[in-house]
């Protein structure tokens, strides 16, 4: 028997972008001046880098800033408690990539559609929301992408809510050295950059929210270090074509700060999935803890690239 919410639709959210969204986007996550296909509209190449529509669901067709929280207060679900917004964090989020974003959404209507995949209580530290977000041509109707996503409502369970299943881990392989070690220095500008995309969550921008939550002060987005973090595995990996990313995923294990560096461990397994190739990875901030975890992706290995197999 479906548990309490699943299957509970959101109402279709309109979505847009030009193309200097685009550029904002690469920009903002780390993308640099060899890759000018992400970074320059008149290049014969010119795309969207491939993850850009994870932020389309916080950004909607706003061309200006936003009140995060009230805008967060999203149709309430059957069945489960109503949620407090300014205390939710990441869990997870895996992409899926069915066709190519164009440059811009000018003259075409998008929609983000979200359905519920389950809300499962965790007792005392809170409660876990997943949903599943495709990016819809709404003429049409074609999915562009698929977002599977996990946010931990902090200190919120304890509703008698079911507890959930476990989740399918993709651990790195053991005793094995990686294929490639990629490193991000993150500033402390960085989140204030990647916030104009569209999420402006406080906590990523004034210390009060983060030092409610016990994290300190302001820390990055969880979603900056996905981003960037593929980035550098599309690089490495796929030649920097967007085509090369059919699925991505991590789970997001803990704070990163402002001007921390980034490290990512990536592993080739040689498994096959048409014609793409199964990586995992691990990014750490360095010298300190895993901050993305369950790392996986499915890539067309481009010629040239890291590889010990």
């Amino acid at each position: 028997m479906p548990g309490p919410g699943v299957g509970f639709e959101y109402r279709p959210q309109e979505v847009s972008w030009y193309k200097r969204d685009a550029l904002l986007f690469a920009n903002s996550i780390g993308v640099t001046a060899d890759e000018l296909h992400f970074l320059y509209e008149l290049h014969p190449k010119f795309a969207v880098f491939p993850t850009y529509p994870i932020v389309l669901s916080f950004k909607g067709t706003n061309k200006d800033v936003i009140d995060f929280y009230a805008a967060s207060k999203a149709d309430k679900i059957p069945g489960v408690p109503e949620f407090d917004y300014t205390r939710v964090v990441d869990g997870q989020r895996r992409m899926e990539f069915f066709k190519q974003l164009p440059t811009s959404s000018d003259g075409r209507k998008f929609e983000a559609r979200t359905k519920v995949l389950g809300v499962y209580d965790k007792g005392r530290p809170g409660t876990v929301l997943e949903v599943q977000t495709d990016l819809v041509d709404a003429a049409s109707g074609d999915v562009y992408t698929r977002v599977t996503s996990s946010s931990f409502f902090v200190g919120q369970g304890g509703w008698h809510g079911p507890k959930g299943p476990a989740t399918k881990s993709f651990p790195p392989p053991k005793d094995t050295q990686p294929d490639a070690v990629l490193e991000h220095q993150t500033t402390r500008e960085s989140a204030l950059l990647y916030r104009l995309n569209g999420d402006y969550n406080p906590l990523h921008a004034t210390p009060e929210p983060g030092m409610k939550m016990g994290f300190g002060g302001a820390i990055l987005h969880g979603l900056y270090s996905w981003n960037s973090t593929c980035h550098h595995l599309l690089r490495e990996f796929g030649g920097s074509d967007p085509a090369n990313m059919k699925e991505y995923q991590a789970r997001f294990a803990s704070p990163v700060k402002p001007g921390d560096k980034l490290v990512t461990r990536a592993w080739r397994t040689g498994e096959r999935h048409g014609d793409y190739e199964e990586l995992r990875f691990t990014t750490e901030v360095a010298g300190g803890k895993v901050c993305l975890s369950n790392g996986r992706v499915l890539i067309k290995i481009a010629s040239g690239a890291s590889s010990k197999l």
